[in-house]
């Protein structure tokens, strides 16, 4: 039943969602939490989040190109090679443990941690000599990483930034615009199949996705005012948590249902 309480704590949680996941990467696991703490099973909560997520990122695409922080013709050419992993993940995910893919994950989480706090320069101003084409290496990259996104899919945004920052030698600001812009291409592809096996709740998805849209206007718009440096130090931030998370240091599900279940009563 849609309550007053739950259309509130949709669009509320929408918002945060939409701003961080458009400055850095990795809240999508508040929308997960949502969505399964109002009662929804995991593959409905999964297939839901997928409107938000290709709204939230449409909208952000277009205000970072109005910014001229996103080149849309090297964006396209970009998106080939995860389109491919994102398929190829989305059948392979059936056949390997989630556990595998955790400790996967959180090694690159650590990896990736340490280059922010040690190597400050290069994700803030790119890699020196600028953006390089891309180059077998960079393609496999790529493809792997859309193989992450089709399996397992929260945190892929963190690699698709270190990606593009290390290896292509963007600077964190466009890398995050590039990285938006690899979701709302690539998940429109997932959400079909999850509509075709009925796992999608359009409703609460788009009250959610309102949310988003305009978290994630507001990230793209502000971006340059908040700078490189508080990009990376909410990064940074994410990073930890979601690796406390992993490790099961911190159940980080558990701390937003307490959370919402005090303040929206849900």
């Amino acid at each position: 039943m849609l309550t007053t309480e739950t259309v509130v704590a949709l669009v509320v949680s929408g918002l945060a969602v939409g701003f961080i996941n458009t400055l850095a990467a990795g809240a999508t696991v508040i929308s997960m939490t949502l969505y399964m703490a109002l009662g929804m099973p995991i593959l409905d909560a999964s297939g839901t989040n997928r409107i938000s997520v290709v709204l939230q990122n449409l909208v952000g695409s277009l205000t970072f190109r109005k910014e001229s922080l996103l080149d849309m013709r090297q964006a396209f050419r970009l998106s080939v090679p995860i389109v491919v992993g994102v398929l190829a993940g989305a059948q392979f995910s059936m056949m390997v443990s989630d556990r595998i893919f955790h400790i996967c994950f959180a090694a690159g989480l650590i990896v990736m941690a340490g280059m922010l706090l040690f190597k400050p320069s290069v994700w803030l101003k790119g890699r020196e000599g600028g953006v390089v084409p891309m180059r077998p290496l960079h393609f496999l990259l790529l493809v792997l990483a859309g193989f992450y996104g089709g399996s397992i899919y929260v945190g892929v945004g963190y690699f698709f930034i270190a990606i593009f920052v290390m290896g292509l030698g963007y600077d964190l600001m466009r890398a995050n615009a590039m990285k938006g812009f690899m979701a709302f291409v690539t998940t429109p592809f997932s959400l079909v199949v999850f509509m075709m096996h009925g796992h999608v709740n359009y409703t609460w998805g788009l009250i959610h996705a309102a949310g988003n849209i305009v978290g994630s206007y507001i990230a793209a718009r502000y971006a340059r005012t908040l700078g490189t440096g508080f990009m990376r130090w909410l990064l940074i931030g994410l990073i930890f948590i979601t690796i406390l998370d992993v490790f099961g240091a911190i159940d980080l599900g558990r701390c937003l249902s307490v959370l919402m279940s005090s303040r929206f009563g849900i």
